[in-house]
């Protein structure tokens, strides 16, 4: 039995397209690149999602290397991102880092599920509004929750909500901390230009060099890691299995769930995006398995979730990385720079990191594409609203719920909109959608039915229907337009056959595609109706209708 492509990583092209000196030296350099700027990322992430740095570095290691491994992209860079910090957080504030590496090794058998019943398309059944909204959300809860380090007010027990943390800044905004804040703007002004100097490097690297050796030269005061965390560990201790029993799945589902989503949708986009700009296609499918091995991987060491990151594979793609060579070479640079180099870091300033961090929320929020959104459809901009305002001032699990809830009722009711009924009576005349039906016989009414006759439209259906004035000796449903029919459709259509029967009305049938005719004889709709009374188009039910009438005459 031959191994379905779809499920085959992309490492495998090594082999199939050959693999030269040239590109594993383009490899190991973009590898090495994406490690040093993954370094001060993957700490920055794990602080801000409540964590201690090594478990981001752990999470980029462990969770980068089996990406890459085994992942469906060729490029894609995994480790801990910006998009997680919402739930993170609040994962430990409520369960604690126990239940956080629960939830996390769950979400892994969750992704993994999802990609073996592929659901690798997940991505196009997500709402532009709805990612817009809660990316924008996430973007800005990451600035606000910097604002403490950004400005050095060393505040401790900061409420997790919204509007309670800005209360407590304006509160203690006159004990900022003047070298802090000058870290932090001095930092966002080197990311944001660095780039007119070089494509390469990356500005928050060189920010964060920088910055770290003013700060130790001149013994600034402003609080870095070592102020807060100590020594950071310089190595990787041995996989641990949390403790699953049914109450600790119960509680952290929810919260397993919101991790597992959000890792599909941050890494497929992060993946459609690599592919536009090589060229290439993706197996989405072994992707998701992918990330769930890697947020298992995550999880059995002690780090925090992960997920394709699009800014460190941009950065591999733009080095010249072209196969998962380059993403496994990142996990082990950044594997001997946390065994050698890790004490070090110790003296990054919290404010350096509060603004790199400022920098990727601004970046991350598509402020653009949510002020265009905004003069779009007013069904897309509810959608937008209600999930920016969910993520921002309530959470993010509820915001992804509601939203999809609330673009599955709208789409429902576009849908139905959509559905159109038109009448031809017994005078005759032509439809809206065939101008050259010969005239109607005498005592028939023909409607044309156009749209999926689903849930959603089916009660305007009907009560179009029963509220006609007139008593035709015939009536024709022209279903010819009609693509599908759900089993709503199909009850409340047999409901008027039945109306009309008792009214001595005879029911036809035209047009009716196989799948909806497959439909209507698995809702037995043959027992209300007569199958010599359906009929491939129009114009044979109306010979029907004639020969009859010529027989009765």
């Amino acid at each position: 039995m031959k191994w379905p492509l779809e499920f085959t990583p992309k490492i495998s092209i090594l082999k199939s397209e050959g693999y030269n000196r040239s590109q594993f030296t383009q490899d190991v350099m973009s590898g090495l690149i994406v490690g040093v700027v993954a370094l001060p990322l993957a700490i920055a992430f794990a602080i801000a999602s409540g964590v201690s740095p090594e478990k981001g570095l752990i999470t980029a290691v462990v969770a980068g290397f089996l990406i890459s491994f085994l992942g469906g992209s060729r490029v894609q860079i995994g480790g801990p991102t910006g998009a997680f910090i919402v739930i993170v957080y609040g994962i430990v504030g409520e369960y604690g880092l126990s239940g956080l590496i629960t939830a996390t090794l769950m979400a892994g058998f969750i992704l993994i599920g999802m990609g073996l019943v592929r659901l690798g398309q997940l991505l196009k059944y997500f709402p532009y509004p709805l990612i817009v909204g809660f990316t924008s959300g996430i973007a800005l809860i990451i600035f606000s929750s910097q604002v403490n380090d950004a400005l050095g007010l060393q505040l401790t027990g900061i409420p997790a909500d919204f509007i309670g943390k800005w209360s407590l800044y304006f509160q203690h905004f006159t004990h900022l901390n003047g070298y802090a804040l000058a870290i932090t703007g001095v930092t966002v002004l080197i990311t944001f230009h660095f780039g007119k100097i070089s494509k390469r490097i990356p500005g928050s690297l060189v920010a964060i060099i920088l910055m770290t050796l003013i700060t130790a030269y001149w013994k600034l005061p402003v609080e870095t890691l070592a102020d807060r965390f100590g020594t950071i560990p310089n190595g990787i201790g041995l996989p641990h299995w949390p403790v699953l029993n049914w109450e600790v799945i119960r509680h952290l589902i929810q919260p397993a769930f919101a991790i597992a989503l959000l890792g599909a949708i941050e890494s497929l986009l992060s993946a459609v995006v690599a592919d536009g700009m090589i060229g290439a296609r993706h197996r989405s499918n072994m992707e998701l398995v992918a990330q769930g091995v890697a947020n298992i991987g995550s999880a059995l060491f002690g780090g925090i979730p992960a997920t394709g990151a699009i800014a460190r594979t941009v950065t591999n793609i733009k080095n010249g990385g072209r196969t998962p060579v380059a993403g496994i070479i990142h996990a082990v640079v950044l594997f001997l720079i946390m065994l050698f180099l890790g004490p070090l870091a110790k003296q990054i300033p919290f404010a350096c990191l509060a603004g790199v961090l400022i920098v990727i929320a601004f970046h991350m929020g598509e402020w653009r594409q949510f002020f265009s959104l905004l003069r779009s459809h007013r069904m897309d901009v509810v959608v937008l609203l209600t999930t920016f305002l969910l993520t921002v001032f309530f959470d993010l699990i509820i915001a992804i719920e509601i939203g999809m809830v609330l673009s599955s009722f709208l789409f429902m009711k576009r849908m139905a909109d959509a559905t159109r009924m038109s009448v031809v009576t017994d005078e005759g005349g032509e439809t809206l959608f065939d101008k050259e039906l010969p005239e109607l016989p005498r005592g028939v009414m023909l409607y044309e039915i156009d749209g999926p006759l689903f849930f959603g439209a089916a009660q305007q259906f009907q009560d179009t229907l029963q509220n006609v004035s007139e008593k035709p000796q015939t009536i024709i449903f022209r279903m010819r337009k009609v693509p599908y029919m759900d089993a709503t459709g199909v009850y409340r259509l047999r409901q008027l056959i039945e109306y009309f029967q008792k009214r001595k009305v005879k029911v036809l049938l035209s047009g009716v595609n196989p799948a909806v005719l497959e439909t209507m004889e698995k809702a037995d709709i043959f027992n209300a109706l007569n199958r010599d009374q359906v009929f491939p188009n129009i114009h044979a039910a109306l010979d029907h209708i004639r020969s009859a009438t010529d027989k009765d005459q």
